[in-house]
């Protein structure tokens, strides 16, 4: 069936997703909070312009390689789950619980992660009038939650759960509406960078990004900021890598895709164009924003180590109060595409293991009137309110998390095309080649997330994330122990 247009489906779900709202689907995932909040958190002062730009490069070819495996097997086996079908057909039962479950939370921390973005989104635009700075508050890490930012990230998460749940249609095209404004936000911005004179190369220096705590903890200002800078070429390798090493939760969402296959309404011929696409725009987004930020302002390491939003800052210095207006309705899309987006690719990934017994059968049932996985969706919505109650500084850990849920994804699909070539005997050298690239990148992945490596800093997983996966690991033993018994078991 490779390449054919999908067969009327049996499942309960119904065909309603066209290319275009799959594309916005995949685009949405990939694009979210971080490309517009990480610039001055994470990417400027860990990679610098120069080492964002080439670790998001070679991120987005290695996704490309990657995803070549996805279009091979998503004819193969076109169910929801995706890389969880793929490992339960290739490698049996046991890897395949373990896949999926880590892939539940590459995609399930995605939503509660872009929620916290809300509440930064409203108290960037609205200058000092802290609209949503009411109420009871507490300080987790430092950062002050209030009630006002909890209440309207929860109203959000638990409307966008009721779209996901009424109707894949009505969702796909609200995403494909946020989608299309976000790309021409970011473009808006990119062209206004490039013909304004504000915008220079000089302000982007250091280019490889500096050492922040320690300029920090000496004061430093964006004068003296070059002896802090990443030189030499451990710096300027740390440099990449340390953006390269989150490469997997950058672009996770591209292989959300095939959580949805049981819904397409089009050929499965168009699924390699439509991740490639959804891809590049997403490197797009991702190095424009950087680069932005940084060419805008003479004074960005300061801005950065002041925790200020840079892009919202460099937006204004570019377009007045058109910018802070631009950033935040590019934001505002990006956040609630990646809300809609993981919330029906955490859903359908928990449907499809509680059809097959992984998990417990609640989770399998799908709406009578509207054909979607309503329990499953419910689940999403009450794991996701934990964001705004942890509020941004669990960002980062949920970015780690994230990384490693996709980058185990990315290795057993690879590995289960080459399983699957080697069986039905097609492929081709091409495909082989690529699969083969896939694995090799998704182990490299996985070690510079979870192990120390002498020489490289920021790039490994600080020790709450350590924390996190300890308990993620704990709780998927738990449902191991209980659902064991009925891997395999359709429901």
């Amino acid at each position: 069936m490779n390449g054919k247009t999908p067969a009327n489906n049996e499942s309960g779900l119904k065909r309603q997703l066209n290319p275009m709202h799959v594309w916005a689907i995949a685009f949405g995932c990939v694009i979210g909070w971080g490309s517009f909040i990480n610039p001055g958190k994470k990417f400027l002062p860990n990679s610098g312009v120069a080492g964002t730009a080439i670790a998001m490069v070679l991120g987005a070819l290695v996704m490309v390689i990657i995803a070549f495996s996805y279009t091979y097997m998503v004819p193969k086996y076109p169910k929801a789950g995706g890389e969880f079908t793929f490992t339960k057909m290739c490698f049996g039962k046991n890897l395949a619980f373990i896949c999926g479950w880590f892939l539940v939370v590459a995609y399930l921390t995605n939503v509660p992660m872009n929620s916290t973005a809300i509440g930064l989104i409203v108290d960037g635009l609205d200058g000092n009038a802290d609209l949503l700075k009411f109420g009871f508050h507490y300080s987790i890490a430092g950062f002050d939650i209030y009630m006002g930012e909890m209440l309207l990230a929860m109203s959000i998460l638990i409307l966008f759960g009721w779209l996901n749940i009424i109707g894949v249609r009505k969702a796909g095209f609200v995403q494909t509406v946020l989608s299309t404004m976000l790309v021409t936000c970011v473009f808006t911005l990119f062209i206004a960078a490039l013909v304004s004179a504000k915008a220079k190369g000089i302000n982007m220096q250091p280019i490889w990004g500096f050492d922040k705590s320690a300029a920090m903890a000496a004061n430093a200002t964006t004068a003296e900021i070059g002896q802090y800078a990443h030189k030499g070429t451990a710096g300027i390798l740390s440099a990449i890598l340390a953006t390269f090493a989150i490469a997997p939760w950058a672009y996770v969402g591209f292989d959300a895709i095939p959580q949805a296959a049981e819904e397409f309404n089009f050929s499965f011929r168009k699924v390699a164009g439509i991740m490639i696409v959804a891809i590049v725009f997403g490197c797009f987004v991702y190095t424009s924003n950087n680069t932005v930020a940084a060419a805008a302002l003479e004074n960005w390491p300061d801005r950065v180590m002041a925790g200020e939003w840079v892009l919202l800052v460099a937006a204004e210095e570019l377009l007045g109060t058109f910018g802070k207006v631009l950033i935040g309705l590019g934001v505002s899309c990006a956040v609630l595409s990646g809300i809609m987006g993981f919330y029906l690719a955490s859903s359908r990934l928990m449907y499809s293991m509680s059809r097959d017994g992984y998990l417990p059968e609640w989770f399998g049932r799908v709406d009578s009137k509207y054909g979607t996985p309503k329990n499953a969706m419910i689940f999403c919505v009450i794991v996701s309110l934990s964001g705004p109650i942890l509020g941004r500084e669990a960002l980062g850990w949920f970015v780690d998390m994230s990384a490693i849920g996709a980058s185990i994804g990315y290795f057993f699909t690879c590995a289960s095309s080459l399983i699957t070539m080697k069986r039905d005997g097609d492929g081709g050298a091409f495909l082989k080649c690529t699969a083969i690239l896939g694995v090799i990148f998704s182990t490299i992945f996985m070690i510079l997330q979870l192990i120390p490596i002498p020489g490289l800093s920021g790039v490994h997983f600080g020790k709450e994330s350590y924390i996190m996966l300890i308990v993620w690991v704990l709780i998927g033993l738990v449902f191991y122990i209980w659902q064991r018994k009925d891997f395999g078991k359709e429901y």
